[in-house]
């Protein structure tokens, strides 16, 4: 499944058949595609160009006939020519066999899609877990962004950790979370995600194995094992990951969770789990990352303390960003936790990208320290208990035969799972098809062939009733085959 930024145009005198030869044309002589590129499938190229499998025959046939491109059996379709190569003798480098030996494994094919969709407004995005577009304030923003100029020195590089003022806001904020933490011991990072990254690469040799929940986000990323890593699956219950399981893992080297609305299943921890779970994995001398992105986005009731706000014994590296809460694009995440680990991340940091971004640093502690976060908050927690509604009400109605869920008091998500076995690629391939996103529990657990992670955060009231009722039409429809 493949997304492009070029359509041809349907009402042109020129052929598509024609413009689609023109556009690989262009493709392969300014060296998007060299030689040795693989091109998609006829199939594939068709429903990404919303044409006849027929016509991208036409096309691939035109530029067989040319010498541009060769269909060999088993390896598909390559470019084997371009305008310049006929009058070099040197063989251009074979770069998808590069691409192929990469340190870094490639996205799921499944999530690859997904992240190319999600930018489409003709998608209904049922997978999108982050706030709604509409609560972008403009104000507020022009207010935060007249303040800083007062405030900035310049627009340099800020120190390996991250803006002062920022770890300064930072550690206040938290404080009020019940964790005590200085400014010297947070790193500010480009979302949570660069914080998982830095941790796989700098705190964990190859062969480690990283406890986590069952499902969990992390199998949909391949963040760890691109670094060697193993995954050891913890199940989960109505009260979060049990920690008894953990005793029946040797030799862990980290426990990974998100303990309040978690992602993909929405369950919070109890308190009692939690104390639990850290009490073990002090006796086991186990770290553990505690993923909080998801803690303000609260519905009916705040989750219990944070376990960083239980550690005396600095066992805990806790996460946290304002991609869910308040806007995923600037790019402004932190790690709080012993002194010495956030220098060590701080260094690869500055390996990496020299720091984040000086504009959204500043930006974000303006966001802080005014007070205006705290009403955004207030108000995307009003827009999301009316998503959240109209999300659980169509269920109700469209698909109280097809599965079953629970009401989620915090975070995006619905956890819906099937009465019935199906091939959840199958299911996603033809919600593609419909313009509708979602996201298939097997991404979160290879395994898993019954639930489906359905966000009511971004799309409106009226795109959750028809997507959902769309949902259960394809449901049923996969259901048959």
């Amino acid at each position: 499944m493949i997304s492009l930024d070029w359509q041809p145009a349907k009402n042109s005198d020129v052929p598509i058949y024609k413009q689609i030869v023109d556009w690989i044309k262009g493709k392969i002589g300014n060296g998007e595609w060299p030689i040795g590129s693989k091109l998609p499938t006829e199939r594939a190229l068709a429903v990404a160009l919303q044409v006849n499998r027929s016509t991208i025959g036409t096309a691939y046939d035109e530029l067989k006939a040319e010498g541009l491109i060769e269909a060999k059996m088993g390896s598909g379709t390559r470019v084997v020519n371009n305008t310049w190569s006929l009058m070099s003798n040197d063989a251009p480098p074979d770069w998808d066999e590069y691409v192929k030996t990469g340190i870094y494994r490639p996205n799921f094919s499944m999530m690859q899609a997904i992240n190319q969709a999600e930018s489409k407004a003709d998608f209904i995005r049922l997978s999108l877990g982050g706030p709604p577009p509409e609560l972008f304030s403009a104000k507020t923003m022009e207010t935060i962004l007249t303040r800083i100029p007062a405030k900035m020195r310049s627009i340099g590089y800020e120190e390996p950790k991250g803006l002062l003022p920022l770890r300064e806001q930072i550690s206040i904020y938290l404080g009020k979370k019940g964790i005590d933490v200085s400014p010297g011991s947070i790193l500010i990072v480009s979302g949570a995600l660069q914080a998982l990254q830095l941790i796989s690469i700098g705190l964990l040799k190859k062969g480690s194995t990283i406890l986590l929940e069952n499902p969990s986000y992390l199998q949909s990323l391949p963040i760890f094992q691109s670094a060697g890593m193993k995954m050891a699956a913890i199940p989960l219950d109505e009260e979060g990951m049990k920690p008894s399981s953990i005793k029946t893992i040797s030799n862990p080297s980290l426990l990974y969770t998100i303990p309040s609305f978690h992602n993909p299943t929405s369950i919070t921890m109890s308190e009692k789990r939690r104390k639990e779970l850290l009490d073990i994995c002090e006796q086991k001398r186990l770290p553990i990352v505690e993923d909080d992105i998801y803690r303000d986005v609260w519905l009916d009731e705040e989750a219990p303390l944070p376990l960083k706000a239980m550690d005396k014994n600095g066992l805990v590296l806790y996460l946290s960003s304002m991609s869910k809460s308040f806007g995923a694009g600037l790019r402004i995440g932190w790690i709080a936790g012993p002194e010495s680990v956030i220098n060590r991340l701080a260094d690869l940091k500055m390996q990496i990208d020299y720091g984040t971004s000086s504009l959204s640093q500043w930006a974000v502690a303006e966001l802080l320290e005014s007070g205006l976060y705290e009403e955004h908050l207030q108000k995307m927690r009003e827009s999301l208990k009316i998503r959240r509604d109209a999300a659980l009400q169509a269920l109700q109605q469209y698909m109280p035969h097809l599965g079953t869920w629970r009401k989620p008091t915090g975070g995006f998500f619905i956890w819906v799972k099937l009465h019935q076995t199906i091939s959840l690629s199958m299911l996603f391939e033809e919600a593609f098809k419909q313009h509708l996103l979602i996201n298939p529990g097997s991404l979160y657990n290879q395994a898993d062939s019954t639930h489906i992670r359905l966000s009511y955060g971004y799309e409106s009231p009226e795109n959750l009733r028809s997507g959902i009722k769309e949902l259960a039409r394809i449901i049923e429809k996969c259901g048959k085959k």
